[in-house]
């Protein structure tokens, strides 16, 4: 049975030259046998395919005939591919414009072997990083949390060297095109690989693929532009922020390259329990113990919640359990729109100790 080439490849029988190159190179990496996971069988297949559609006057044929019109071995029956030798001599001829264009295709297919777009001779600069982000643990009181608050931090962090500015360079110095790449940023080389001898692309070891250098670095921070410091300044903790909650504090985190952005500070919040006031999102939950008698007879009982002293009405005839709530008595939103509530269960406490004539008063009572 003829083999047909364009499933080999993965392509369709309309599909470009540049399509078939490309789909051929992405499956010779795939399936090389030098490489982990390569297939001796599949890669000579592949090969074969390429040797045939990569050229013009063979894909003319192979399309009238099929596979076995030159013979019983197809079209790359002589070809080897040690190193992949079947891409010269009747194969196909890398260049780096091949392997940019790859490497583009495939997402840093490029970098894994050390080489970029060459078009030109011109890769792209790297451009200065934006700081990273850092975390940082705090503690913090319940009402603390309840409120918000002002709260310093001291932390330890990559921050933008004061003697430069940032910029790298002595104050004074001139910034200036790199003599190395000659302000691209990349430089080539030829490097030894599977490939074989490749022409390739990297960042200017002198200039960090920026494109440019001062005359003269920073005596405080040798270039980078930034030092690692103590660091103390003051962060504003959000209203209803509870246990184990997350705050971003844009712009506190480590300092970028060059002057390039700040990063951000996540501040991870631990709340200290409070021996008067427990927590349910929102909402504030308290107990309150009140007598027999005020149970029974309803009275009006002093409440203390997060906001101060407030004036609750006992009905009479309340059972122990009974919860009240106290309205927009509890922890502020973080949106800062709702508040939550202060919900009071009453416990109402048994008498203990009762005299004769006591005891005889409940029983008439009935109770």
């Amino acid at each position: 049975m003829s083999k047909d080439y364009y499933k080999v490849l993965g392509v369709e029988k309309t599909a470009t030259a540049d399509e078939i190159k490309r789909a051929f190179l992405k499956l010779a990496h795939q399936y090389h046998p030098d490489k982990n996971g390569g297939k001796d069988d599949k890669f000579k297949e592949i090969n074969e395919a390429y040797q045939v559609l990569g050229n013009a006057e063979k894909r003319k044929q192979f399309d009238q005939f099929g596979a076995n019109f030159n013979g019983a071995g197809g079209f790359g029956g002589g070809q080897g591919y040690g190193g992949f030798g079947g891409f010269q001599n009747g194969g196909m001829n890398i260049n780096m414009d091949d392997l940019g264009d790859l490497g583009e295709m495939f997402g840093g297919l490029g970098d894994i072997f050390g080489f970029g777009s060459a078009r030109g001779g011109q890769g792209r600069r790297r451009e200065p990083q934006r700081g990273s982000d850092i975390e940082a643990a705090m503690t913090i009181d319940f009402l603390e949390a309840v409120f918000g608050a002002e709260k310093e931090v001291t932390l330890k962090k990559k921050i933008t060297c004061a003697h430069c500015g940032g910029t790298g360079a002595e104050p004074g110095a001139k910034i200036e095109e790199c003599p190395t790449c000659k302000g691209h940023g990349r430089v080539r080389r030829v490097q030894q690989t599977i490939l074989g001898s490749i022409q390739t692309e990297a960042s200017c070891p002198s200039c960090g693929g920026e494109g440019k250098i001062a005359s003269k670095k920073c005596s405080e921070c040798n270039g980078a532009g930034t030092a690692y410091d103590t660091a103390k300044f003051k962060v504003r903790i959000p209203a209803g922020v509870d246990d184990g909650g997350r705050i971003r504090i844009p712009g506190y985190g480590e300092a970028g390259d060059r002057g390039a952005g700040v990063g951000d500070l996540y501040l991870n919040i631990r709340v200290r329990p409070s021996d008067k006031f427990a927590r349910d999102e929102y909402d504030i939950l308290t107990k309150k113990e009140i007598s027999f008698t005020q149970a029974a007879l309803g009275d009006k009982i002093e409440i203390e919640t997060v906001h101060g002293k407030v004036e609750l009405k006992i009905p009479e005839g309340t059972q122990s359990g009974t919860v009240f709530k106290l309205k927009n008595k509890g922890v502020p939103h973080t949106s800062g729109r709702n508040i939550g509530d202060h919900l009071i269960e009453v416990v109402v406490k048994t008498p203990k100790n009762l005299n004769k004539r006591q005891k005889e008063s409940l029983k008439e009572l009935g109770i």
